[in-house]
């Protein structure tokens, strides 16, 4: 295909996207008014507490809740997301009238019906009155295909999320030995993109792990949906290795933003702060790979026009040392 033509099937995707995201919390994405949150609280029904009322969060009042974590592996904390931050997430938006709670998942690394019961999930699920979908099992009319200008085919997104009244996901902070170089917010979304089309031989995955452009093909998936809020578990984090095992750090905060661009570049700053290995831990954080295909098509703040906003006293040191790597672009 030649440049012209992805270019306008690129334009096309995007402005047919446009009329089916909802609307953003505060400023549009890359307006400069991008800001993310640090609390640093080690009790996660506290902090997730925090991050919702820092940012005055009300997205979500009266519509159902379509929600992703980070359930790629059976893996504990910070490969997945810890089953206390998903049950602080799950209280806190039945705290802010959120109409019901659904949680969807794919796993990349295992099974996912038995990922989600391994982890204690299912169990965090069925006490706050949520519903769990495993997106493998959905059918044909459960997925949207989108298009995305590396991805050879296109690619299929769950209708869930692609859909839902409000979207919020929550994540874990990571290194990614296997290509991504980062596993974040960005990355997350591949968890609600399809491996199959159920009854038809085409292997999504495959088309996405075998690319050189892989990182940007990352990027171009996020096109599919737009959370609401994004609020990152950052108690633990891998610094190198990932994304199921990997080496440890404690930068004992969470992050949170409505925008996924300025939420990763704050989480590459931080991984940064605390040693992080690999591609991602040099150079421009704007020009690290997944980031600098997002910021491209248009999905966030770029790492200068982000506002770090401590939400306690004891974060302001974290935040402070996050805005200065985000000052150098």
């Amino acid at each position: 295909m030649d440049v012209s033509r992805r270019e306008v099937l690129r334009t096309a995707a995007a402005a047919g996207l446009a009329a089916a995201l909802p609307a953003p919390l505060a400023a549009a994405p890359g307006s400069g008014g991008a800001r993310v949150f640090v609390v640093r609280e080690p009790d996660r029904a506290k902090a997730v507490a925090a991050c919702l009322d820092a940012a005055a969060f009300t997205a979500c009042q009266g519509r159902d809740v379509a929600i992703k974590a980070n359930f790629n592996s059976a893996d504990p904390f910070p490969a997945s997301t810890h089953p206390a931050t998903l049950a602080a997430l799950l209280a806190s938006l039945t705290s802010h009238r959120a109409a019901s709670l659904t949680l969807g998942e794919r796993s990349g690394m295992g099974d996912t019906r038995r990922v989600l019961e391994a982890t204690g999930v299912a169990d965090v699920l069925a006490s706050s009155g949520a519903r769990m979908v495993v997106l493998d099992e959905l059918g044909r009319d459960g997925w949207r295909p989108f298009r995305g200008e590396h991805w050879p085919q296109g690619f299929l997104a769950a209708q869930l999320f692609a859909e839902a009244p409000c979207v919020v996901q929550t994540m874990c902070c990571k290194t990614h030995r296997f290509g991504g170089h980062v596993t974040l917010a960005l990355k997350n979304t591949v968890g609600l993109v399809a491996k199959y089309l159920p009854g038809a031989p085409h292997n999504y995955m495959r088309d996405l792990h075998g690319s050189e452009h892989q990182r940007a093909m990352i990027a171009e998936a996020n096109l599919a949906w737009r959370p609401a809020l994004n609020i990152m578990d950052c108690l633990e984090a891998f610094v190198d290795g990932g994304p199921e095992q990997g080496t440890r750090a404690a930068p004992g905060v969470f992050l949170a933003s409505d925008d996924r661009c300025a939420l990763d570049a704050a989480a590459i700053a931080l991984l940064r702060l605390h040693g992080m290995k690999g591609p991602a831990a040099r150079g421009p954080i704007g020009r690290t790979a997944q980031l600098a295909r997002a910021l491209e098509v248009g999905l966030g703040a770029a790492p200068r026009a982000v506002t770090v906003v401590p939400v306690t006293s004891a974060a302001r040191e974290a935040a402070g040392r996050i805005a200065e790597l985000l000052a150098e672009g």
